[in-house]
Order: structure tokens, then sequence, then C-alpha cells
């Protein structure tokens, strides 16, 4: 009867331990199979390394692919001495059956049906190997059955990433040799110490990249005919390129035919649904290509190396998600240094408005929704549908108090005693960063993480002064007639603090900026 160890991880960083243990249990005997008999080599038994989370790569918790961590896995194999097979087991929802599901994925991806006779689970998270002894399979606990514990792998990676020297010395032969030669550790340091992208591999943890691609998706065709004319051909880069829209009807373009077209995306979910369109043929353009790195960590393209770059709805999330002006400037001179001479950076996105510290009314509709005493503090615990249900209950006067408990950029704001409840008196740049997000139930939370009014049209134009950009006269700052008509008009209204009207102001920019010839 063929014997099988069972090796379920998500194996991004073999170590020497791991080596020792697996080759003492598949041949010097060292565990008993359950009906007595022991396990060596002689009975060939096979490791079987089921590889977890082998659908993610570039995320703080599965940084490193797949098809990387499999070559390191045979490389290992071979040098210590073991016949492995090694089987990709796709990202799950939690499950307490997560057990059954991989033995399941191997029998059909490899042809084996283990059993608690036939085989033995090497496992040392004590909640998995629990779901595998649950079904009966015999543990060995690998670095838990040793006193004192070796490191585990994870913490010989997080050794990686913090610079400590120590981790080769911990690392297996294998695992050096495929990181040296396809570069992971550097890959390692810079995806586990990205100070933006969460464990999932997305901005925030409460961000539903459905909806996200689906709007971007609507918004394409109005976006692409914004920047169409300013598009100059040649290698374009589209950064926050989403789920590769607007590159979708730039490939459409026969003025580009010969062009370049490159997409990068730092969320996992939006760059895997680019990968997914690439091999489905909707590119017709052989020379289309989408990475997926952050932006903040450093520069993307060599320098002087790309003719149009384009940026929708990014420039707010790198300054609230980073370090703010001095987080964008970095980006705009990255973008400005890897521009041609005479190239050019478009960049469509929210703006705020001219005078934006200026003290305003704001009347708030009190009448379409529920005025609790006091707003909740609690809603970052519940469910993404009941946080949703709760905002849409909530008048707009309402979701005023909830904006300003759960907005990451604490502003103040006075009620005005003049008998409704429904005025209040704050900056004119809060209230508009308020108002544009209202209705945003079902990304409410990772969408209050977000500063939309953070630059008027004057700080960008001496921004770009600044790095060394040409404004193009086709820039400048625009309103949204759609959202004041549909969000803004029906349910509030603005006024100076004396109780004059105000007209409602700018929400976006286009900017046209161009690196000069002679730079």
């Amino acid at each position: 009867m063929p014997r099988y160890l069972l090796f379920p991880g998500r194996h991004h960083l073999l170590t020497r331990f791991q080596a020792d243990y697996l080759h003492r249990l598949a041949t010097a005997g060292d565990h008993d199979t359950p009906d007595g008999d022991r396990a060596t080599g002689d009975d060939g038994v096979t490791v079987v390394w089921a590889v977890t989370s082998a659908n993610h790569e570039n995320t703080r918790r599965n940084p490193v692919p797949y098809h990387r961590r499999e070559a390191a896995i045979e490389r290992f194999s071979v040098l210590a001495g073991l016949r492995s097979v090694v089987v990709p087991v796709f990202d799950t929802a939690e499950t307490d059956r997560f057990a059954e599901v991989t033995l399941k994925n191997v029998a059909a991806a490899a042809g084996l049906d283990l059993t608690p006779a036939n085989t033995v689970v090497a496992c040392s998270t004590p909640q998995v190997a629990a779901m595998y002894a649950r079904l009966g399979f015999p543990i060995a606990g690998v670095e838990a059955d040793v006193d004192p514990a070796p490191a585990r792998p994870w913490d010989v990676l997080l050794r990686l990433a913090a610079d400590d020297p120590s981790w080769r010395e911990l690392a297996h032969p294998a695992t050096l040799d495929v990181y040296s030669r396809y570069r992971l550790d550097d890959l390692v340091r810079s995806v586990v110490n990205d100070p933006v992208v969460g464990d999932e591999g997305g901005l925030t943890a409460t961000r539903d990249y459905r909806t996200y691609a689906e709007a971007f998706a609507d918004a394409a065709q109005r976006k692409w005919a914004a920047v169409r004319e300013h598009v100059r051909p040649g290698r374009i880069v589209d950064v926050g390129c989403g789920a590769g829209a607007v590159l979708e009807l730039a490939d459409r373009e026969p003025a580009l035919r010969e062009s370049d077209l490159i997409g990068v995306e730092v969320a996992r979910h939006l760059y895997e649904e680019c990968v997914h369109k690439k091999a489905q043929g909707v590119f017709t353009n052989p020379n289309v290509f989408f990475y997926r790195r952050n932006v903040l960590g450093g520069a993307v393209f060599a320098p002087r190396s790309v003719d149009t770059t384009m940026t929708f709805a990014l420039t707010h999330e790198i300054w609230s998600y980073g370090d703010r002006m001095a987080s964008l400037r970095r980006f705009v001179q990255a973008i400005y240094d890897h521009t041609v001479p005479g190239g050019v950076w478009i960049n469509s996105d929210v703006c705020g408005p001219d005078g934006r510290d200026l003290t305003v009314r704001l009347r708030l509709s009190t009448t379409d929704g529920a005025n609790p005493a006091r707003p909740r503090e609690d809603l970052a615990s519940l469910p993404a549908d009941q946080v949703a249900a709760h905002l849409a209950g909530l008048s707009t006067r309402a979701r005023l108090d909830q904006f300003a408990v759960d907005y990451r950029f604490p502003f103040g704001f006075r009620p005005v005693d003049d008998g409704t409840g429904a005025v209040v008196e704050l900056p004119l740049g809060a209230a508009m960063d308020f108002l544009t997000r209202k209705d945003y139930t079902d990304n409410w939370l990772s969408e209050t993480q977000e500063e939309f009014c953070g630059l008027e049209w004057a700080d960008w134009k001496a921004l770009l002064a600044d790095v060394g950009f040409e404004v193009d006269p086709a820039s400048g700052p625009y309103r949204n007639d759609w959202i004041v008509t549909h969000r803004l008009a029906p349910t509030a209204a603005l006024s100076t603090v004396e109780g004059a009207p105000l007209d409602w102001p700018v929400t976006h920019v286009l900017l046209v900026a161009r690196r000069p010839v002679n730079t």
C-alpha cells in the first residue's frame, strides 16, 4: 500500500528544519501508520504538498506566486531526497471543512485518494491539524513537535522582510536558490512592508471591488472621451487601471495600434480581472501588458520611457492613503521622471473647491430618513449589508453625524440653532467631502478613508510647476452637474454664514501636464 505525507500550507519559504523533519518521516520510519506498520522509504512514501492560497500573490499574506513556490518545492525535494507531488489549492472562504476541501483538491488534481489508513498529515498549525484529526488522520506536528520549537517558515520570511540576515541560515538552499534567481527576496520585502496594501491585496478591507469594477466600466466611455485627444502614441500607461476598461477603448483606436498599452493596478481583485480579460482575447493589440504594483513603493518605469501616462480617480487615493502632499509630490515626480520629453500626463480626479477653508452654512434634509439621537460608533463591526442598510435608513442630516464619526480626516461642524436642526456651519471643503460621499452606502467604510477635497485648483498648478510640468490650456477644474442635479440639490443647500445662497462649487479637475521638450 502506498504511503503519503500530506503537507498543507502556503509554503512561501522552505526551511532546513523542514527538510530534516520530512526526510526522517519519509525514510527513517519515525511514524507509525494506523494499522501499526512502519512507513519507510522502501514503502515509496510520497510527500503531497497542498499549496494553499495558490491563486494569490503580491499580498502580505501571500507574497510569492504559486509557480515560484512550486519551483522551490521541486528543487527542495530533489536536494532532500524526497518523492513529492505538488497540488495547488485555491483560496476559499473561511470554513471548518477546509480539510475536506483540500483532500478533494488533491484527488481532483493528482488522482490521489488520501485516507487515514494511508496518510499522515504534517501540520504545525493547531486549528488546521485539528480539522484533519477529526477525520481520523494521524498528525505529525512539524515545528510543534520540537521543544524549543524552531522558527516557523513565516517567521523566517518576516526576518527577510526586516532585513535580518539570519533568515539565510534558516532557509533551505532550494528557497535561497529560487529567491535569488527570481529576485523574490526583493519582492517579499516590497510586499510585506507595503504601507498601503492590506493582507489580501486591496487598499481597504471593506471595499467591494465588484461594485468598483462595474462603476469603472460604466464610466470608461466618458473618461476616454475626455482624454482621447491628448493621448500621445507610443508607450501608454494607465496607472490605477482598475479592471482595464479605459485600455479596452484605447485598444480600439486605429491610431494607437502600434502603441504599447500598459495597465498598472495595486488591488489584487482588479488586477486579476485585467489578466483574465487579456487571456479571454478582449484586447486585439498584442502589446497589452498588466503589472501589479503599488506606485507609492517607488519608480515603476525607467526614466524617460513613457509617452503618455493616464490616471483616473487615483491621486486622491495617493493623498489619502499616503502622507498627503509628501506622497503626492513623490508620485508626481515619479510620473515626470518616467515621461519622455514632450510626453504627457493626463490626470482626471476629484478636486476641492476654491477657498475650501471658508466657513459656510449647509442645510440638509431631515425628512428623507431617520434622525437618531446619536450616530453609531460600531459600524466597522457590522456585516457589510447591515452597514449599508443602516445608512440607507438615515436622513441626509443624520448621515453627516455618522460621517463625522467614520471619516478618517477629522473636521469640526456646529449646529445652527434655527429651530429645524437641519443647518450646520463647517468648512466648505468638509461640506463637499461629505456631500460627494453621502450616497456611497455600499462602500461607506472604504470611502470614509479617503479625502476628496484635499487640493484645490491653485494647489494643483503650484505642484505641477514645482515638479517641472507645463500645464496645457485644456486643464482646469469643473463641476459635475449630474452630481449636483441628482445627489446634492435634492437634499442640500449651501449659503454663507449670513444666509446668502451659494452656488455649488467645482467637484473635479482635468490636468493635461506636459514635460517640456528640452528637459
